[in-house]
């Protein structure tokens, strides 16, 4: 392997691919780098194991390195940057395992390897997404390729080629098959002959006469064939033509082991037993020689039978005949039978056939010819010589062989019949513009043993190989030199050296022809000749070393050996003449037709290639045969045939576009999905696959444009490198980035890349990528650690927060439970102390008390004892006191005397002698005053102790006083004590003889006692127990009842719950059954319209064809023209006699056309044309006279031009009045007929013959004075053309006396009288039909009252049921009747309403009546007296201005109802009618007519006015249809109609917001409901219209807006892409974006609000506009691969907001239009959601519920990683989805359907507009109507 300048890739960790005997190729990783000049590298393999891998020491080739993982599943595989053999099996193995993906391109050639499995990639949705796509946009496909060759036919006017080639059993006729399909549906044919389907009719014919089952292929192709696709100038399909190439003969007489013959000799035994078989005495297949041989007579899954009715419609189809099918069906059980016949040895030379041999006789029966003679020349040949013929015999072995050679003889001629028929019936008489032709030819083959055919089929690939090899290097030159890049050779294999050792001069076929030449050469002596001159000789052959039989020849693909064993035989492919001879004498005339083709020599066209196994094969005749060559052409060798024919091939092939598809076979076994390594290099190998690789990979396989690279590579730009030139921005990159500038090239549009320097470039990206991931990650994750840390932080001091808290909770509840402890304590401690104490303080007082008082006693009795001897002590010393105190105290005073008076005396002596002396008596004074002082100081004091002393006695004389009160109060209650004690104790005494006897009483009480308490505690303990198990029954019946109560509530709930589901789900499904047949309806208008517009074109194209038109006349408009009459209805026509109309006219137009017919109607036409045209002169000319006339009228008095006027308007009056009178009769009769009055319309009743005689009578009589009205007319118009100006005056005097005389007959009087008294009889009938109504209303409201009352018995009895037991059947069975008798009450009310109504509308019919009758009174009052009009010359202006007080209509005449269509509707321009004028004025306008016309009860023209509306609208559409604002503007106009007829029908749903004025304004004469449907369907063929426009403008954008545009810049880059461009994410000049798409959805929006469309309708097409967005987004997704990516679903999703950003900014978010987006949505959120673990799969089961399984699957199969960080999808990932949806019960469809239109409503939306006030602008030119 090549790796000349990529060493430095080969570093650590770099994956490469080593050889595996096994696996081909295995994946290893470098674990280290290598260095030039190592001959070992260190690897270890994907398993695990390490590996020493060493190098070639020769060569000194490093092993090819592995392509990183995001390449790696591409759609092409030239967008790899690493193009070699590995690489490629590697992508296709993944793509076809993983993705289930079998498509791949590879450049210019689709690799398509067979699934072994049905998939759903082929439907008519998938070949609609492929249509007008660019090849690369969308994944790979077969379609892509076909529209690739269709495109190219049309756009470079140059026929192309599809050359399909593979293995047997790869899937070649298949995939030719699907691009046949493809240019049928895309292309269509030219005419009504259905060409694309004879197309496709004729694979089942050529697959039932050329395909077998084989050990590879199921339905092998044994034949090889091109078919030319002819399109005229338009590309469309106009025919096809065959050519076959190669049948396998020898097939038909023999098979190898599990293989079978050609289909149709099964298909012809499995319909054995049709009755129009029984002649071809056919049996079981075992039973035929020809088709028993392989051992497998069935292919498991195919019914023959069934089979072979298919084949049998093909033969149909393609024009051939039923005889000719019986006739083929005979030669081929004759081919069966002639397999059977047995031969006989007589001796060693010759042999003989049993005499009557049962199977030779039926052959000969078959082919008609003689027994004998076949049964002589099957066992004999002829021999000539030069002088003379004679008949030899032959042996068994060689009789064997020519009755073989002759049944493949046979086959073969008949192949060639049936191609030939198949040809003509494909053939087209149109000349053909152009070509596609789609080959479906055999690929190389190698076997064990190689024969002849192996030999042609590798020499055709060899001139394939060389066809293909010059094409995609004449593709690579030719983009080198656009690109302007310098061309170097590039070197690839060329095998014209192989083809010329087959086909030169002396080549290996011309020494094959030369030996077949010679009477005696055989195979041994050819292959000496080839050995003699080619060995050694030519490089490409060689001789095997053990064989002198067998030859090698080295092609393109591989060596492959030849046995040259039956070359001979085989290229002289010889039957004796004899046996033809025979067969052409036959009288069944088909088989001598196959023998005279014979005659005529095989033209090459027609010889072409394709087989399989080793047996031996014909060249089959061509489409075309040249009469006129001698005979002796037909001995051209079988090689020689099919080297011109191959020579012719490649001559058309050569002279068109090729477009390559290689099929590969995945396994030998057949089995889905698997793949064989080993056999698909092989294939590559030799399908040429890796010779395109290697031609890519020789120069620069990888080009980019600049801005796709700007766009990729723009991470590894710093900003200062970004230039406005992209182109030298990435200049300067890549010179910095890749140093060797030859591995470089910058062309024109694109830069080139060598091999590897795309992987370089993403390594480089990767690593700058995941440098800033890394910056990213390691900031994000310190972010997300702090952010962690920070969280676990703030967690722990919660925890820590709330486990103090608890922790000090506890403590406290520890503290209170301590102290509540110690407080107990202390209170029991207290309380046990306290008792204690109280106990020994009791026993110490009872002790102290004992004591104390036997203490006191003592005490008392010795102080009683002391105080009575101190009194006596007292009393003694008292007494001896007094005693000694008086003896003393007489004594002291003695001697107190003596010594007083002895001292008085001494004291007198002294105050004698003082007093005598001055100054003692001072002294004495001084003295004296001192003593006094103190004296009185001492009074003072004693003073106040005496006081005191009182006070004190006082106090205790006062003490004492009550102390003696109580002390005799005690002593008193101490004696009353003592009384009562004395008392007391009589009474204890008494008492304790009591309490003796109490005591006794209170012994037996107790006793008696005691026994009630034991027997009253059995008998509470027996009602305890009593009462806890009635308790426990209680609760049990509480329980069971609370059970049985939530039961009936379960149940009730639900039953509830159940018939709320189901009314919900039948609501659901009535929606859906109601959309449905909507929808169906919708379609079928479509349709319908559809085929309307094709009869018209068929219908002008025939008046092109037929008619030559004349000078000057204009062929009238087929929507003006009188069969256009599907939608006029007459008010008189009643709904039966409608519908038959409207159903016939479908199938009126569907029928063909008589010629004879058609060309008289339209001569009748042309003559009406031309009546009409000369009756409009006339018309106009008449006007102009009578204009002339009115102005010379206009001179003359006043008085006889108003007389004159008042008759003509009372002429009109009349004519107008007759035709109200004649249509309200038929209504009037209508009415009475479909009355339910038996008694009164019975058919027998007197009333009702008389009424319709009086009718009858009544309507003949107004078609009389119809006739004499018309007769008037007629008359007035010829007085007035012979009126001349100067007695204008005179004729108008006679014209008013004809007109006074006949108004004196009274004949018209005579008619309304008459019409009078029928008004009266019918108000009659109607008043007798009122009562009966009325009497029946009154009944039935007798019933509903009984019914009432029932209802409420019924209830009643119900409420006292409830209050039993709860029985569930019971309920239900009684809420089934209240449901019957409810659902029976509003029934009877819906028909008494009904009856209101027809008493209502009765009643508004005769009020309408009685009005007209006295109108008709007054008319005919004022027709009878003609002389007042002479006198009252002011009454005739009076009578016309009675319809003043009508407003808001517009008067017209009749015959400018053309103009008014034309100016208001065919030539109306929808802009200036949006911009300046009032929202839906021309349907105001319309509808104003319209109420004109039914004011004056004129139903022709309300008629056809409504019709040449109608009609009108239909041509401005058909005409300007694919104008968004012309469709928009006629749909608003057209609901805004269709709601003034209903908003102003006078029916009471339809009035409710009217105003007063508004209902003033309802039509009075004419029901257009009728009418309103047709306006209905004609809005809903507008609405499709306008889908269809928006459609057109909007699928361009979409793709390009939604998927492909990076709304978001830079989040998705661009992958390497291959060969195949797509197209450009980025946005440059005419690239839609989203932001395209937003806007002409605001122009959509603003078109339509202009134009006044109701806001619901508007809902419905922006529902209808994002149904179609999401659908074609998510088709083009799912076909995608590039867009199922990570950062597309994104973009996705962003895009989606703005779209609801949309729908929000203009209040449409409840039209719907975002659900439905929901699937776009939910596939966008699939790519982005991880998609790992089992609950990833859980969560997107639930997230994607308005996928279906398909979709889901083929998104997570497509999802492809963009950046090398995103991870794939693993296929086990991918199976749990499918496991886990397979219950899922939705579409097996992958795609979504664009084109479904969701059925429109119109809901009513009337106008509060009033009619009165609109105002016609000048501008519409409709100045000849007027405001009435």
């Amino acid at each position: 392997m090549e790796v000349d300048g990529l060493d430095y890739m080969y570093v650590k960790y770099a994956r490469v691919w080593i050889p595996d005997p096994e696996e081909v190729w295995k994946s290893a990783e470098l674990l280290k780098d290598y260095k030039p000049g190592d001959k070992v590298l260190q690897l270890r393999l994907e398993e695990g194991k390490d590996l020493e891998y060493c190098l070639d020491p020769k060569t000194k080739e490093l092993p090819p390195l592995r392509n990183p993982d995001i390449l790696v599943g591409e759609n092409d595989l030239t967008a790899l940057s690493y193009l070699h053999e590995p690489a490629v099996l590697h992508n296709l193995k993944v793509r076809f395992i993983d993705s289930k993906l079998i498509y791949t391109y590879c450049g210019i050639v689709l690799v398509a390897i067979n699934p072994y499995e049905q998939l759903p990639i082929y439907g008519e949705d998938i070949i609609n997404a492929y249509s007008g796509q660019n090849m690369g946009d969308m994944d790979p496909h077969i379609f892509a390729v076909a529209e690739e060759a269709y495109k190219q036919m049309a756009r470079d006017e140059r026929n192309q080629s599809i050359i399909v080639s593979g293995e047997s059993g790869a899937g070649k006729t298949v995939s030719a098959k699907y691009a046949m399909r493809y240019f049928a549906t895309v292309s269509g044919s030219a005419s009504e002959a259905n060409v694309e389907e004879k197309v496709l009719a004729s694979n089942p014919i050529m697959e039932s006469i050329g395909n077998a089952k084989t050990t590879r292929n199921d339905n092998s192709s044994r034949f090889g064939k091109y078919i030319e696709i002819g399109f005229d100038k338009r590309y469309r399909i106009i025919g096809a033509n065959m050519r076959t190439y190669l049948l396998e003969k020898s097939r038909v007489v023999f098979q190898a082991e599990e293989e079978r013959n050609y289909h149709i000799f099964y298909q012809l035994c499995a319909s054995a037993a049709l009755p129009e078989f029984k002649t071809l005495r056919l049996g079981n297949a075992n039973y035929f020689h020809y088709t028993k041989q392989g051992g497998s007579p069935v292919i498991d899954g195919i019914d023959d039978a069934k089979e072979m009715v298919n084949t049998r419609q093909a033969c149909t189809l393609l024009g051939i005949s039923d005889s000719y099918q019986m006739g083929i069906f005979r030669i081929l059980a004759g081919i069966l039978h002639l397999g059977n016949v047995e031969f006989a040895s007589r001796d060693a030379d010759s042999c003989t056939i049993p005499p009557k041999h049962e199977p030779l006789s039926i052959f000969c029966d078959l082919m008609g010819v003689e027994y004998e003679e076949m049964a002589h020349w099957l066992c004999h040949r002829k021999l000539a010589t030069a002088t003379e013929t004679y008949i030899k015999p032959i042996s068994k072995l060689h009789a064997i062989n020519a009755r073989d050679a002759l049944a493949k003889h046979i086959y073969a001629n008949l192949f060639n019949w049936i191609v030939d028929h198949v040809n003509k019936a494909l053939h087209s008489a149109v000349k053909q513009h152009s070509f596609i032709g789609v080959l479906d030819i055999y690929g190389f083959e190698t076997f064990e043993i190689n024969s002849f055919e192996q030999f042609c089929i590798n020499y055709a690939n060899e001139k394939l190989q060389q066809q293909f090899n010059m094409h995609v290097f004449k593709l690579e030159q030719e983009e080198y030199m656009k690109e302007q890049i310098p061309w170097t050779l590039i070197d690839f294999y060329d095998n014209q050296p192989c083809i010329n050792l087959i086909e030169a001069k002396m080549g290996i076929l011309d020494l094959l022809d030369e030996e077949c030449k010679m009477p005696k050469g055989s195979d041994d002596t050819w292959a000496q000749k080839l050995y003699n001159t080619h060995l050694n000789k030519c490089a490409l052959f060689e001789k095997p070393r053990l064989s002198n039989k067998a030859f090698i020849i080295q092609h393109f693909a591989d060596k492959v050996e030849y046995q040259c064993e039956g070359f001979l035989e085989k290229n002289k492919d010889t039957v004796y003449e004899e046996q033809i001879k025979v067969l052409k004498s036959s009288k069944f005339k088909l088989l001598p037709e196959l023998f005279q083709e014979e005659e005529k020599v095989l033209s090459p066209t027609s010889a072409a290639p394709s087989g399989r196994v080793p047996l031996s094969r014909t060249v089959v005749k061509p489409a075309k045969t040249r009469p006129g060559q001698t005979s002796k052409e037909h001995k051209k060798t079988v090689g020689h045939q099919f080297r011109n024919s191959l020579h012719l091939l490649m001559e058309t092939l050569n002279a068109t576009t090729p477009h390559y598809v290689r099929c590969i076979k995945p396994n030998d076994f057949k089995f889905p999905f698997t793949f064989d390594e080993k056999r698909a290099v092989q294939q590559l190998r030799a399908c040429g696959v890796l010779e395109t690789i290697r031609i890519s990979a020789a120069g620069f396989p990888s080009r980019w444009t600049y801005q796709e690279f700007f766009s990729r590579y723009r991470v590894l730009m710093k900003q200062k490198d970004v230039l406005s030139d992209r182109k030298q921005t990435c200049k300067n990159v890549l010179e910095k980035l890749i140093l060797d500038k030859d591995k470089y090239q910058f062309g024109k549009t694109k830069i080139f890349f060598r091999a590897g320097q795309v992987a370089y470039l993403e390594k480089i990206r990767a690593d700058k990528l995941r440098a800033a991931c890394i910056r990213i990650q390691k900031t994000i994750r310190g972010w997300l650690m702090r952010k962690k840390y920070l969280r676990m932080r703030k967690a722990a001091i919660t925890i820590q927060r709330y486990v103090r808290g608890y922790q000090a909770r506890c403590y406290a509840k520890f503290l209170r439970r301590t102290r509540a402890a110690i407080t107990i304590q202390k209170f029991q401690r207290m309380y046990v102390v306290r008792k204690r104490y109280q106990r020994m303080r009791a026993a110490t007082i009872a002790l102290q008390s004992l004591l104390r008082g036997y203490m006191a006693r003592n005490k008392y009795q010795m102080m009683l004892r002391e105080h009575k001897s101190i009194i006596i002590q007292k009393h003694v010393r008292g007494w001896l006191a007094r005693v000694h105190y008086q003896r003393t105290l007489k004594a002291i005073v003695y001697l107190q005397c003596c010594y007083r008076r002895m001292m008085a005396k001494r004291e007198l002596k002294k105050l004698k002698i003082e007093a005598r002396s001055v100054e003692r008596y001072k002294k004495l004074h001084i003295g004296l005053e001192n003593k006094i002082m103190q004296l009185q100081r001492k009074i003072d004091d004693q003073n106040k102790e005496y006081k005191s002393l009182l006070e004190k006695l006082s106090s205790l004389e006062i003490t004492y006083n009550t102390e003696t009160e109580r002390l005799r109060s005690d002593v008193e209650r101490l004696r009353m004590s003592e009384e009562e004690a004395k008392n007391a104790t009589n009474r204890v005494l008494s008492l304790q003889e009591e309490i003796t006897k109490l005591r006794k009483e209170l012994h037996q009480t107790q006793t008696e006692k005691k026994t009630i308490e034991e027997w009253a505690d059995k008998y509470k303990h027996e009602t305890e127990q009593l009462v806890s198990e009635l308790k426990e029954q209680n609760t049990l019946l509480k329980t069971e009842k609370e059970e049985l109560n939530r039961r009936i509530h379960d149940q009730a709930r639900e039953i509830t719950e159940t018939m709320e589901k189901k009314l919900v789900e039948e609501t659901k499904q009535l929606e859906l059954d109601l959309n449905d047949e909507r929808l169906r309806y919708q379609n079928l208008l479509n349709e319908f319209s559809r085929l309307e517009e094709r009869y018209d074109d068929l219908k002008d194209e025939m008046n092109l064809m037929v008619n030559i038109p004349k000078p000057g006349h204009k062929r009238t408009d087929s929507t003006h023209s009188s069969n256009e009459s599907e939608y006029t209805f007459s008010s008189e026509i009643t709904e039966a006699e409608d519908l038959p109309l409207r159903m016939e006219e479908p199938s009126e137009k569907k029928a063909p056309l008589d010629m004879s017919l058609f060309l008289k109607l339209q001569k009748r036409v042309t003559e009406l044309e031309q009546e009409k045209q000369s009756l409009q002169d006339e018309l106009d000319r008449k006007e102009e006279q009578a204009l002339r006339a009115k102005a010379k009228e206009e001179e003359r008095p006043p008085i006889r031009g108003a007389e004159l006027e008042y008759e003509s308007l009372k002429r009109q009056e009349l004519e107008s009045e007759n035709k109200k009178l004649k249509n309200e009769l038929n209504e009037l009769q209508k009415a009475l007929t479909e009355t339910r009055s038996p008694e009164v319309t019975a058919p027998g009743a007197p009333a009702y013959r008389v009424l319709l005689d009086q009718l009858t009578s009544v309507s003949e009589e107004l078609e009389v004075r119809k006739e004499e009205v018309l007769i008037l007319r007629s008359q007035l118009v010829s007085q007035k053309e012979a009126i001349q100006p100067k007695n204008t005056m005179t004729d108008a005097t006679i014209l008013l006396e004809d007109v006074q005389k006949m108004k004196d007959k009274g004949e018209i009087a005579q008619a309304y009288i008459g019409l009078k008294e029928t008004n009266r009889l019918l108000e009659s009938q109607l008043q007798s039909q009122k009562k009966s109504h009325e009497n029946e209303l009154e009944s039935l409201r007798g019933e509903i009252q009984s019914l009432k009352e029932e209802n409420n018995r019924q209830q009643q009895l119900l409420a006292q049921n409830l209050q039993l037991p709860p029985e569930a059947r019971i309920e239900a069975s009684l809420q089934h009747e209240i449901t019957r008798l409810t659902n029976e009450n509003l029934d009877l009310m819906e028909q008494l309403e009904k009856q209101d109504k027809t008493v209502r509308k009765l009643k508004k019919q005769l009020k309408v009546f009685a009005k007209k009758i006295g109108e008709l009174e007054v008319g005919q009052m004022e027709n009878i007296s003609p002389g007042q009009i002479i006198d009252e010359p002011i009454r005739p202006v009076n009578i016309p201005r009675k319809e003043k007080d009508f407003q808001g209509m517009l008067e017209y005449k009749k015959e400018d109802e053309q103009k008014l269509v034309k100016n208001l509707i065919l030539e109306l321009k929808p802009r200036g009618v949006a911009v300046n004028l009032i929202p839906g004025l021309p349907a105001y306008i319309l509808f104003m007519c319209v109420r004109h016309a039914d004011y004056l009860n004129d139903d022709q023209k309300v008629r056809s006015l409504l019709t040449s509306t109608i009609n009108g609208i239909k041509k401005v559409l058909k005409k300007r249809g694919d104008d968004f604002e012309t469709v928009s503007f006629w749909l608003s106009n057209t609901c805004r109609f269709l709601h003034c007829l209903k908003q102003y029908s006078g029916e009471e749903g339809f009035m409710k917001h009217n105003t007063p004025r508004q209902n003033e304004h309802c039509l009075t004469n004419f029901d257009l409901a009728e009418y309103r449907q047709v306006l209905s369907d004609l809005a809903i063929q507008i609405y499709q219209q306008l889908v269809r426009v928006l459609e057109n403008v909007l699928q361009p954008m979409i793709v390009s807006g939604m998927l492909e545009h990076e709304t978001i810049q830079g989040v998705s880059g661009v992958k390497p892409t291959g060969l195949r461009k797509r197209t450009s994410s980025i946005a440059d000049e005419g690239t839609y974006t989203l932001d395209s798409i937003i806007r002409q959805l605001n122009s959509f929006h603003s078109v339509m609000c202009q134009h006044g469309m109701d806001p619901e309708l508007i809902k419905q097409v922006i529902k209808q506009m994002f149904y179609i967005i999401g659908a074609v987004t998510l088709n083009n997704l799912l076909l995608r691969k590039d867009m199922c990516s990570w950062s597309k679903g994104m973009q996705i999703r962003y895009n989606v907001s703005q779209l609801e950003e949309w729908l929000r900014d203009k209040n449409l978010m409840n039209s719907g239009a975002k659900e439905t987006l929901e699937p776009l949505i939910q596939a966008a959120q699939l790519l982005q959601v991880k998609k790992k673990t089992d609950e990833d799969a859980e969560a997107i089961c639930s997230m994607c519920n308005a996928l279906t399984t398909a979709q889901i699957v083929k998104v997570l199969n497509l999802y492809t990683p963009v950046n090398e960080f995103e991870e794939r999808v693993l296929v086990s990932f991918i199976r749990t989805i499918q496991m886990r949806l397979r219950d899922r019960k939705d579409s097996p469809q992958l795609l979504m359907d664009a084109k479904h239109i969701f059925p429109v409503t119109f809901p009513f939306n009337p106008s509060s507009l009033a009619l009165e006030t609109i105002q016609i602008p000048a501008s519409l030119g409709l100045g000849f109507i007027s405001r009435v």
